[in-house]
């Protein structure tokens, strides 16, 4: 009867289940997270295109301002030129076409000065109380040192024609600059969920979305986080008309990422729900079985009681009768079993129960077990003792834990099929006492070292596989003890190790 095995096939059964489960899950999602990636790319590329787009309407833009400024500069110097006529020309004519010329700049401001700074003429100047300054100094030196002076030559005479962008330019200029940063900020502010990194030739950062800002707040970091989004994505290259390439660095989005990550998250929280269950099932299921158990023992107990006592009155009965004499050792072989029926029942009696504890020395323990057993069992099966410590002491339960090396030294006999030897050592161990059954038998495979202790394990096709699953109950449970398996060789021994606190 093999249920151990039956159940083992039922878990292998239910975790293949749960992978299948899992690797569809898994598969599943990463179906759906490469499709939102594709069309996450696919609007990141439409985003890309119409920044790039504007990008070169930027930059249009700035070769016009260019052009216009180089105008500016142009009419300045033709302003120059034909200051510098009206001085030194003498045909009426000529002086006419000049001072045309002049007069037609209506937009230039421009202020004519001698070596020492002192004002010859303004025009298209608009500064407060202009007409009344006489010297070009301070704040309105500064708003003219924009541009190096033209120098007009006349005689032994240096003029010096100063000028700045003209109210109309400005006003572009000013436009353009706002243009531009609005354009920044619409980089990394209209850039759906996906984290963006705008920044110069240098790899310094000039705006930033989607991303924490501690994240990129010194250099190192502000690389380490560029490096990251160049391994997933090629960087946007732009030009704004400023001489300078900027770069758009992006990267998936944090919902992407997440989902990315959900069914690992997924299948961990379903792996801690898997084993919250199991545990709790086991847990029922164990403390199912020590109902059953206690019931089982209890009703075994009760049922022994009547024909014990009917075998004791008849023993007692043979004892004062004349049938047997001179076979009195056969009374005292059948008292000695009605006795240990006796026990038996009493140990049955006891599951389920706080059983009492008394202090015991090991070696009177074993003597009394291997006495009992040596006697009942074959001749060619040898036991032997050997205790360390004779004052070696122990509190136990003596019904209870003559169950447990009885059944240990059954179970050697069995394994050596009725012949061999048994070797029983006791010693100290820290603050425990160990006792150790060696047998010469078939061995257990390693694998089936825990499984031993199970309930329904059994290699005998008549067995039920409950002794030693009694065996570890009672001296785990009753007795705060272990026992386990300590080694095992194939075809040659196995131990059994009992670990109890000393007295």
């Amino acid at each position: 009867m093999d249920i151990y095995s039956k159940k083992t096939n039922f878990k292998f059964i239910l975790l293949i289940a749960a992978a299948a489960i899992g690797i569809a899950t898994v598969t599943y999602t990463n179906y759906l997270a490469s499709k939102i990636s594709v069309e996450e790319k696919r609007k990141a590329k439409l985003w890309a295109d119409a920044i790039e787009k504007r990008a070169r309407l930027l930059s249009y833009t700035y070769d016009l301002f260019n052009k216009l400024a180089k105008d500016e500069r142009q009419k300045v110097q033709v302003w120059a030129q034909s200051t510098k006529f009206i001085l030194t020309v003498e045909d009426n004519d000529l002086l006419t076409f000049f001072n045309d010329i002049i007069t037609t700049n209506n937009n230039i401001p421009v202020v004519l000065a001698d070596e020492s700074m002192q004002i010859l003429a303004t025009r298209n100047v608009e500064y407060p109380g202009v007409d009344t300054i006489k010297k070009l100094e301070g704040k309105l030196m500064k708003e003219f040192s924009a541009y190096p002076p033209i120098i007009v030559q006349y005689r032994n005479n240096r003029n010096f024609i100063y000028y700045k962008d003209s109210n109309l330019f400005q006003e572009l200029k000013n436009n353009l600059n706002d243009l531009v940063a609005k354009f920044i900020s619409e980089v990394v502010v209209n850039t759906t969920i996906s984290p963006v990194i705008l920044t110069d030739e240098k790899g310094s950062a000039i705006a930033y979305g989607n991303i924490d800002s501690t994240k990129i707040n010194t250099p190192d970091k502000l690389k380490v986080a560029i490096a990251g989004m160049k391994e997933n994505h090629e960087p946007i290259t732009l030009e704004l008309g400023d001489m300078e390439k900027k770069y758009i660095y992006f990267d998936d989005s944090v919902l992407l990422k997440q989902l990315r990550w959900f069914p690992y998250i997924q299948l961990g929280i379903f792996g801690i729900f898997i084993l919250i269950a199991y545990f709790a099932f086991s847990n029922a299921r164990k403390a199912e079985q020590n109902l059953v158990w206690v019931g089982m023992a209890k009703e075994t107990a009760h049922q022994l009681g009547t024909p014990i006592s009917s075998l004791a009155s008849w023993v007692e009965y043979l004892k004062e009768t004349e049938a047997l004499k001179g076979s009195e050792h056969i009374l005292v072989e059948l008292d000695a079993d009605i006795n240990r029926l006796t026990l038996v029942a009493d140990r049955f009696s006891k599951i389920g129960s706080a059983p009492k504890l008394e202090e015991q020395t090991v070696d009177t323990l074993l003597d009394r077990n291997i006495g009992y057993m040596q006697a009942r069992i074959s001749t060619k099966v040898k036991i032997t003792k050997v205790v360390e410590d004779a004052d070696l002491s122990v509190e136990i339960n003596d019904q209870l834990f003559d169950w447990v090396l009885e059944n240990l030294f059954k179970n050697a006999i069995d394994a050596m099929e009725g012949e061999g030897r048994i070797e029983v050592r006791a010693f100290k161990n820290g603050r425990d006492a160990v006792i150790e059954i060696k047998d010469s038998g078939c061995g257990i495979p390693r694998a089936k070292f825990a499984t031993v202790f199970e309930p329904g394990f059994s290699t005998k096709r008549r067995g039920w596989g409950l002794g030693l699953s009694l065996t570890k109950r009672i001296v785990e449970s009753y007795h705060s003890g272990k026992i386990f398996v300590k080694e095992s060789e194939l075809g040659k021994s196995t131990t059994f190790r009992i670990e109890l606190p000393r007295a």
